[in-house]
């Protein structure tokens, strides 16, 4: 599948509404699993005091967690090993009962209907069961039944899915044939066949090539554009910086920050960085900067191993983004010749470093 081109069918694809086949699944009644509007919730997931403990001695693996994620949000959910992340993964996808607190989806409590959360989440955790003599598309088939899709949208649906996920080519092939990265994404599929309002994923990037996880980056931006709400767990975060919108970071089971991704920054560092090259002399660019009212520090970057061809300064730059704009074109009319001009942006390894202490429950 190139990236970023997806047929326009699967773009259409999870805007249908799928209505419940009473014929083959008695358990699912007929309903408009897509239908959002008579539903009004401050956000589609709310965590509220969540507690979760374990063994003879009870120990908390989640400890009065709280925190909510709006619509429409692609949120980050990082933690060092034993932090309680894929704990609550669980509760979300109604697979873990939990001592105390209060979990709702869409304005459904999770402990108390369900059902009603399932036919509005889609599942991916980190390793799941295939059924490895199916055929791909009977994989996906299976599993639109299980939910309750209309036998006639059945096949438009699995091809399309499988075109997204970029397996159309192998269709036809057994899931056991397949390697880790398609199944991968053949359960990105699976976890997408009754158009979920929400994406719950535990390290959906594992064992996938480099090409693969680029093009699943553009496929949750894609399904972010068309109002999906996805909720992200991974254990490499660089996977996640040019994704994600939003950030909750969890140590000993406790919630350490949950906001969005220029929040946490701002949080950490109320000022600018700029990284400047000019052309020619730093002494006037130097001493234009040092004088201007916003600009907090200057550093002139030392060229160390001739790896600095042009004068490069690094600065503390006070305001928001139309400051940052401001300062630029204030150097242009000073006629200072400016060569690059960038915001230095700290990624999530450094806001997860900074926040977190490195402590395993």
């Amino acid at each position: 599948m190139p990236i970023g081109f997806l047929s326009f069918s699967a773009i259409l694809l999870f805007g249908l509404s799928f209505p419940g086949n009473q014929e083959d699944i008695d358990n699912f009644p007929e309903k408009d699993i897509s239908a959002t509007e008579d539903r009004l919730v401050a956000a589609l997931v709310e965590v509220d005091a969540l507690c979760k403990r374990y063994g003879r001695t009870k120990k908390l693996a989640v400890d009065h967690l709280s925190f909510q994620i709006e619509e429409g949000a692609i949120y980050a959910f990082v933690g060092p090993n034993g932090a309680g992340k894929t704990t609550t993964i669980r509760v979300l996808a109604t697979l873990l009962a939990y001592d105390s607190g209060n979990v709702n989806i869409a304005g459904y409590r999770v402990d108390t209907h369900p059902q009603d959360v399932r036919r509005l989440l889609g599942y991916i955790p980190d390793e799941f069961g295939l059924y490895g003599d199916m055929l791909a598309h009977e994989y996906l088939t299976f599993f639109a039944s299980c939910y309750g899709v209309a036998a006639q949208q059945r096949q438009s649906i699995v091809d399309d899915l499988l075109e997204l996920v970029g397996l159309e080519h192998r269709r036809d092939d057994e899931v056991r044939s397949l390697s880790r990265g398609m199944r991968q994404r053949l359960g990105l599929a699976r976890a997408l066949v009754h158009d979920p309002l929400l994406i719950v994923a535990d390290e959906p990037a594992a064992g996938l090539d480099p090409r693969a996880r680029v093009e699943l980056r553009e496929i949750f931006r894609v399904l972010q554009d068309m109002g999906k709400t996805i909720f992200l767990s991974s254990h490499v975060l660089r996977e996640l910086d040019d994704v994600a919108t939003h950030m909750g970071i969890i140590e000993q089971g406790q919630l350490v920050i949950s906001d969005t991704i220029e929040a946490v920054r701002a949080h950490l560092r109320p000022y600018r960085q700029v990284r400047i090259q000019v052309l020619g002399s730093p002494d006037d660019a130097h001493a234009w900067l040092s004088h201007h009212p916003n600009v907090q520090n200057v550093e002139l970057v030392p060229n160390t191993n001739g790896n600095v061809p042009f004068p490069t300064f690094m600065l503390r730059l006070e305001g928001d983004e139309a400051a940052v704009v401001a300062l630029l074109g204030e150097l242009v009319s000073a006629k200072i010749p400016v060569l690059s001009y960038t915001e230095e942006r700290e990624t999530l390894e450094s806001l997860f470093l900074s926040l977190t202490q490195g402590i395993v429950s």
